[in-house]
Parts: C-alpha cells; structure tokens; sequence
C-alpha cells in the first residue's frame, strides 16, 4: 500500500515530538513492504530553528541515520494532486494549515484514498476555536491519541468516525544499550511555553538539588532564567539532543523523570506522551510525576514509579538510586511492557485494523497485488 502522511516535519525534531512517533510508523510500514513518504512545509519553524540552532549537519544525521524514510517539502505552487495520485492511505497531522487540511479533504473526494486526521496534541482543549474551524467533513476518521482526546472529538461533532491511536516507542531505535554510567539522573524534554514551569521546580530540579544528583538536562527553549536556575540546582543543561542519541543518553544514566505538560493532567487524563514509551524502551527506570493512567497503559509501582508531590519525588528517586534490585525491577517491568504492547509496530498493526473497519477488504486486496 501507498502511504502519504502530512506532517510538520519528519527531518526535524526540535521542540517537535510528533515526528519520534511518525518515523518509528513509516518504518515499520517500509520495512513490511509497503511505500510510505512524508510531506513537510518548507519553512516549517521546527526545521528551521533546528538549522539556525544545530546547522546543516543535523538535517544530513538525520538522512544518515534513517536512510529508508522518505521526506519531501512543499510550497505554495506544490502539487498535492499529483503527490496524492495512487495513494491508499493518507495522514494529516493537526499542525498542518487548516486551508491545506480543508484542500485535502477536497480531494478525497475525487479519489480513492482513505483520509485521516491525526492529533496528539492538546488544542482540541486548549484552542477550542482553532480545531472548531477545521474543515474535516471529508475525512473518513479521526486519529486521536488518547481515549480522553477521542471522546472531546465525539463530543463537539468532530469528525466521522473517531478512533484512540496511542503514540508508542519505535524499539528498534529505543533498546537498552551497554554503555557506562556518567550520571544518576537524566531529565530530556523541552522547557515549553510555562506549560509545566512549577512542576519542573517541584519534580526535578529542587529533588535533584536536595538529593546532590549528578544531574543532566537536555531540551530547547530554555530560558536565561531558566538556566540560570538549572545551574543554581547542580543541573547541567546540554541543549538539544537529537531523538535518535536518546537511547544513548538513557544508557549513560540511572534514572529518568517525567514531568507532563499541564494541559495533559488537566484537561486529557490518559494521555502521557511519548517519553515515557521511549524511556521504558531503553530500560531506564523511571519516575513520574502524577498523571492519570485512564486507560491502563502501563502498571504503576510496577512499570514506573509515581511521586504524587515534591517530596516523594525525592524519596522515590533515592530508593531507585540506592536499590539495585528496585531498578533491576523497574527496568525489567517496564521493558516487558512496552514489549508486549507499546511499540510502532503494535500501532501500525492498529492502524491497519482501523482501515479494515473501514474499507473491508482493503488491506488483503494490496497484499494480493503485492505478492
């Protein structure tokens, strides 16, 4: 099968979480057989920040590194007729401009393609108005990447048919790894738009100070205040990291956190992100701060720890740090986890079962015409 996904970016990473997920997808979709390519903005602000802050050797690792995954930009005189001629499936990602996405959906409705939207994002909370006036009418479904997600979409009429696509580690990417230990505790996540400023005081940097960890920080869009903090605490800040060192980071440490966004705890219980898959992957042990497993993801005090304030934080951290047989446990758990049920791989196997209910038949028919 052909699959076009329209993504904000697939080259670059940088403060840009949706492309982790959507390379370990067209991966896994290239390695069963099938083509897949993905369409990017020229211009895109991720990409281009990531030029301006690493240079043009970031875009090249990333064309080394993944040399199976197709990626290419469009302008304003692109042809997304021609580019979506003989597609089977087609994915838009929420980032995409809502004249594009509104086009698409046109489109759709002079081919054969299946079209779907694609969110794992929280505006559907956050920027009601904005997805509000999205033109989705020709879509066949909705990508959410929560039930909680899902269900806001059912409520507000948006969409035909809605399904829950959870986002997922790319394993074959995020595996343990040998390496020796250089810290106690690795943090990698963006500083945002003060999305979760009092949370990284209380879960990271005032836990790490206490306990005198040898702590690393890496991310963008930190702000001089909030380095300077970092540096106050013992923290050292490294900046970006590109998603596909990340295992090797993991590897070099004894333990990691998770410290989710505001607007995920709040308003889309559920919902953790995908550091937390990418992270139990590698077999790093992990501690989180509170966010609700609605859905049953992952087993909590089994899989991860969660602290519910500051000061368990502390003490979770220390117990993982002072006994081999808890981290030993931590990572072994974790690792099964994900095994068993959180990789791209489960997700595509998902996604093909979604275009089944949709278009019975479908999929054998383009195994047939493979073979």
């Amino acid at each position: 099968m052909r699959f076009v996904f329209y993504t904000h970016s697939l080259v670059s990473d940088w403060n840009h979480g949706n492309a982790h997920f959507l390379r370990g997808v067209m991966g896994d979709l290239v390695a069963r057989g099938h083509e897949a390519v993905a369409l990017e903005p020229q211009g895109g602000w991720s990409r281009e920040n990531l030029r301006a802050d690493q240079g043009p050797g970031a875009e090249q690792a990333f064309f080394a590194r993944f040399p199976d995954l197709r990626a290419q930009s469009y302008d304003a005189s692109f042809d997304h007729a021609a580019a979506l001629d003989g597609a089977d499936v087609v994915i838009v990602h929420e980032w995409t401009d809502p004249a594009l996405v509104a086009r698409i959906g046109a489109l759709r409705r002079e081919a054969g393609f299946l079209l779907f939207f694609h969110d794992t994002h929280h505006r559907a909370v956050s920027s009601d108005a904005d997805m509000a006036g999205l033109d989705l009418g020709g879509y066949d479904g909705i990508l959410a990447f929560g039930e909680t997600l899902r269900q806001r979409y059912l409520a507000r009429g948006w969409g035909r048919q809605v399904f829950t696509w959870h986002e997922a580690a790319d394993d074959r990417l995020f595996r343990p790894l040998d390496a020796p230990v250089e810290g106690d505790l690795i943090w990698i996540g963006n500083w945002g738009d003060d999305e979760r400023t009092a949370e990284l005081e209380e879960y990271l940097i005032r836990p790490a100070e206490a306990l005198g960890l040898r702590a690393t920080v890496r991310g963008v869009r930190y702000p001089d205040s909030a380095r300077a903090r970092l540096a106050e605490a013992g923290l050292e800040f490294g900046g970006w990291i590109a998603n596909a060192e990340v295992p090797h980071a993991f590897a070099r440490h004894r333990v990691t956190v998770h410290v989710p966004r505001r607007p995920y705890v709040r308003s889309l219980p559920g919902i953790p992100t995908i550091r937390p898959f990418e992270a139990m992957a590698c077999g790093i042990p992990l501690v989180s701060a509170p966010w609700d497993d609605a859905e049953g993801l992952f087993r909590p005090g089994t899989d991860h720890l969660v602290a519910r304030d500051g000061a368990e934080m502390q003490r979770h951290l220390r117990a993982v740090l002072g006994d081999p047989a808890l981290a030993d446990s931590l990572r072994r758990e974790g690792l099964a986890t994900i095994r068993a049920r959180h990789t791209c791989r489960h997700r595509v196997d998902e996604l093909f079962g979604i275009i089944e209910t949709l278009a019975p038949g479908r999929a054998a028919l383009a195994r047939e015409a493979a073979e």
